[in-house]
């Protein structure tokens, strides 16, 4: 195809589900322009978990409901809400409990797991693709339970993954020890995820990426985009805040929390909140691990990744601008020693992101509804670095004309 002759799209944004998206469709012989203010992977996909997680769990429900007035008033919970941004949240809260209406649940989970059941021999392809094979680990993860009632309260989820095929085996002590020497005999059972894999460096993952996008011919600029029109030919303008001017056949709004500031100047306005999430990286943490942990009673995970070993998660709902709150990373690694007892705290750094999260926790993978041309990849929430590839190949279907091999109705974006 010849250079001027290629359909020309815009991707905004540089995290992971971006870089995913410009690497796909330059594959596909678009000519392909990634657009970020920052460096491709400095965002919020610098500080995940490194977890490719199959496992999906819808956010609201029966059992969230009972859990939440609790959480909300543990200042150590794994759900914090600050009161300054309370009044602001609220509408967005108000939707989360309506997703949690059993009818509605069970469609979030199908939809949730129509991505799941692809996610990994996606991101496989993926990997294979950029010739970086290496960056996923062939471990699993471990849920762990520290007492039979915390396990017995996470029942429900172990049959969501049964009844979708998920593979997963039950260990009690000793067998865990197995697995994962460094856990603390304390801890009661723990549940082997095989296939919820982890990446080595989620960081350089994105800088792959982006490299092998622009070895395929695609462009990066270095910019924030402040609006987005059409032009009377069909073209479309991102118009970027310096006043430079890329002109497109498509457009991708793929900039995390920060794209529901573009729909709202679209005529689209999206439920898209910032939970923010934290971790601690420890680069001298006395143990090695060969498995990633998560703890669901306490909502963190802690994996090996970036050199070190990580522990992170938690939610924070305090929007974009207040400043982090460091002690709750802390409250973190206080938790992971519990587990694993011989953890230190050498050489460690702190950081806080900011995870892009929808009421009904599935994500908008969608033309837009207003402006033909336009094509949303946001609100992954937890599972950005999940679903990138699998997001990827559903845009880069939709943007060529082709049927997606996943129903994509669930994800619209005009949904709410």
């Amino acid at each position: 195809m010849a250079e001027e002759t290629k359909k020309k799209v815009v991707v905004v944004g540089a995290g992971v589900i971006g870089a995913s998206i410009a690497f796909d469709l330059q594959r596909r012989g678009l000519q392909v322009t990634l657009v970020d203010k920052g460096e491709p992977g400095r965002g919020t996909s610098f500080g995940n978990m490194a977890s490719i997680a199959l496992d999906f769990a819808a956010g609201s429900g029966p059992s969230t409901w009972k859990k939440m007035p609790g959480w909300l008033l543990d200042p150590e919970g794994p759900v914090w809400l600050r009161p300054s941004y309370a009044v602001k949240m609220l509408p967005w809260f108000l939707r989360f409990l309506a997703s949690g209406r059993p009818s509605r649940l069970r469609e979030i989970e199908d939809a949730g797991m129509s991505l799941s059941q692809r996610a990994l021999g996606d991101f496989r392809q993926m990997l294979q693709a950029i010739g970086a094979s290496e960056l996923m680990t062939e471990e699993g993860c471990l849920a762990i339970y520290e007492t039979e009632a915390e396990f017995a309260a996470d029942r429900g989820h172990l049959a969501m993954m049964q009844r979708y095929g998920l593979e997963f085996e039950v260990l009690s002590n000793g067998a865990i020890q197995y697995y994962e020497p460094a856990l603390s005999p304390a801890i009661a059972k723990a549940v082997l995820l095989p296939d919820n894999k982890s990446i080595r460096d989620p960081y350089r993952l994105v800088v792959k990426l982006a490299e092998a996008a622009k070895a395929a011919g695609a462009a990066f600029v270095s910019g924030a985009v402040s609006d987005i029109e059409r032009k009377g030919d069909g073209a479309v303008i991102v118009l970027l805040d310096d006043g430079r001017r890329l002109e497109a056949d498509s457009v991708v709004l793929a900039a995390g929390v920060h794209t529901r500031f573009l729909a709202e100047k679209l005529g689209e306005p999206i439920p898209l909140e910032t939970e923010r999430g934290y971790h601690t990286q420890i680069m001298k943490p006395g143990i090695s691990m060969r498995y990633s942990v998560i703890w669901p009673a306490r909502a963190f995970m802690v994996t090996p990744t970036a050199g070190g070993i990580r522990v992170g998660g938690n939610v924070e709902l305090a929007g974009l601008d207040a400043a982090p709150d460091f002690r709750r990373p802390r409250v973190l690694v206080r938790h992971a020693r519990r587990a694993l007892p011989g953890l230190k705290l050498e050489e460690a750094t702190d950081w806080m992101g900011h995870r892009p999260a929808l009421p009904d926790t599935i994500p908008i993978i969608s033309p837009s509804s207003k402006m033909p041309g336009i094509f949303y990849a946001t609100g992954h929430g937890h599972l950005g670095l999940t679903y990138a590839a699998t997001t990827a190949r559903l845009i880069g279907d939709m943007v060529t004309g082709i049927e997606p091999p996943v129903d994509p109705t669930p994800f619209r974006i005009d949904r709410y």
